[in-house]
């Protein structure tokens, strides 16, 4: 392909030009004079432009190359091009068409939206009516994929979002994992994330992406876990219209609205065996296939996978394809889980609880040496979701609840806090049980000083009192 010498990032740019200088055009017209003058506007301001005599060298370019806009002349030799576009639209065509014609009768125009055309330019027509044309198609097909991806961005979690600019922290574990990212980073082959559930897999995807050269490109998270097994391959491939019952028009998949970019595969274990061997494909050839159609469309983007499960072991349960497996591990990067971190908790504490109390609009809650003491001690099975949920927990309550402190030296899970007091029926009695052990354990631990145990526990040593007598403990 062709590739056109563009305005230099020295010259200052005009909106239009900006717009321009990334889009792919291919000019469909059997008169040389058009192709001429068209090829004369267009190479100047935009990325590449290709140029087909008829249907049958337009099509072949299509199987061999993405375009963004394509410009199609209506009267062609052999086939109109209105008939040429209807057919392509039928077997997966989704670049944006603007159809040039000399006749400008209602029933053309009819037709051209009919057959799918984004646009609708009569001749004869000056340079700047094409380039605005192609410029209004390229900035819509933009804003839907900007879109799309936005829509996927909302599904992100709380946390996440707090998280997304960089991995925090300066333990070994995690200076290693940054690292390592910054070194594949600029490299184009696939890389799989692997950790348990809440240890930042997809803030070290982003990371993986801003650090490459794909860094002003989209970057697309799918969790495959969310997505409906009779949908994945829609949402993943995209489809045409008629593909499945309530497919009423074509759609690109993520797979093309990444273009450029990078497409972050959450979750990968969970992905349908069906969808497994399509996705190898991909992998494989870097194309595409919508269903419904036979036509495979090339697709440039950079591939990151993770999964919180093993998939050595999926393998064997015959859960996931051995042959996928193989050909994602050939960057693997382990994620640590929280309580290997050291004092990265406290970092990501104090990030936490300056971030939530200003978007939840309440006073920062202090975290002091015993609270330090605790996040040190508690072993965060949940990660650094579990930690920012403590947070957030902390900061609606006005304190750090008592038990969290006592907990977090017991070992026990944080997420069980006073906040549970409320909770009634089968509830009330496990809170009351583990309240009893809790506290009986506590006053093991100390020799039986009760003062002692209640300044451990953080709560009065009336209620130790009143509690052991309840208990008709001596």
């Amino acid at each position: 392909m062709q590739t056109a010498s563009r305005v230099t990032d020295a010259e200052p740019l005009s909106n239009l030009d900006r717009i321009l200088r990334e889009a792919s055009i291919l000019v469909v017209d059997d008169e040389p004079g058009m192709r001429h003058f068209l090829d004369r506007t267009l190479r100047p301001r935009c990325r590449s432009v290709e140029l087909a005599s008829d249907t049958q060298e337009a099509t072949a370019l299509l199987e061999g190359a993405h375009f963004d806009v394509v410009i199609l002349d209506n009267i062609l030799s052999g086939k109109r091009g209105v008939d040429w576009l209807a057919e392509q639209n039928d077997t997966g065509f989704f670049p944006a068409a603007i159809l040039i014609t000399a006749y400008a009768d209602l029933e053309t125009a009819i037709q051209a939206l009919q057959a799918g055309a984004a646009d609708f330019v009569l001749k004869p027509f000056r340079s700047n009516q094409i380039l605005n044309a192609v410029a209004r198609c390229v900035e819509r097909s933009r804003l839907q994929r900007e879109n799309t991806v936005l829509r996927h961005e909302l599904q992100a979690s709380s946390d996440l979002i707090l998280l997304r600019d960089k991995l925090i922290g300066n333990s070994l574990p995690i200076r290693e994992v940054r690292a390592t990212l910054a070194r594949v980073a600029p490299l184009p082959s696939t890389v799989l994330l692997t950790g348990e559930s809440g240890t930042g897999k997809e803030v070290a995807a982003r990371m993986l992406h801003d650090l490459s050269e794909r860094a002003d490109k989209p970057f697309v998270p799918v969790n495959c876990a969310a997505i409906p097994a009779d949908m994945v391959e829609s949402e993943l491939f995209g489809h045409v219209k008629g593909a499945f019952t309530g497919a009423s028009g074509a759609r690109e998949g993520l797979f093309q609205h990444a273009r450029g970019g990078t497409l972050f595969l959450d979750e990968i274990g969970e992905l349908p065996l069906a969808t497994q061997s399509k996705l190898l494909r991909v992998l494989e050839d870097r194309k595409v296939r919508p269903l419904g159609t036979e036509r495979e469309i090339p697709v440039d983007i950079r591939l990151v996978f993770a999964t919180n499960v093993d998939l050595v072991q999926a393998v064997a349960d015959g859960r996931f394809r051995a042959d996928l497996f193989y050909r994602l591990n050939i960057v693997t990067i382990h994620m640590p889980p929280l309580k290997d971190r050291g004092t990265d908790v406290q970092d990501l504490a104090d990030l936490f609880m300056a971030k939530l109390s200003q978007q939840l609009g309440m006073p920062p809650v202090a975290i002091t040496s015993e609270v330090r003491a605790a996040l040190a001690a508690y072993s965060w099975p949940g990660n650094v979701r579990e930690l920012r949920n403590l947070i957030e927990r902390s900061l609606i309550l006005g304190r750090f609840a008592p038990d969290f402190l006592a907990q977090a030296t017991l070992g026990l899970p944080a997420s069980i806090s006073t906040a549970s007091s409320a909770a009634t029926g089968a509830n009330d009695e496990t809170l009351a049980g583990m309240e009893r052990r809790l506290i009986l354990s506590t006053l093991a631990a100390c020799g039986g000083d009760r003062d002692a145990a209640a300044a451990k526990l953080g709560i009065s040593r009336k209620t130790i009192d009143r509690r052991c007598q309840d208990w008709n403990v001596s």
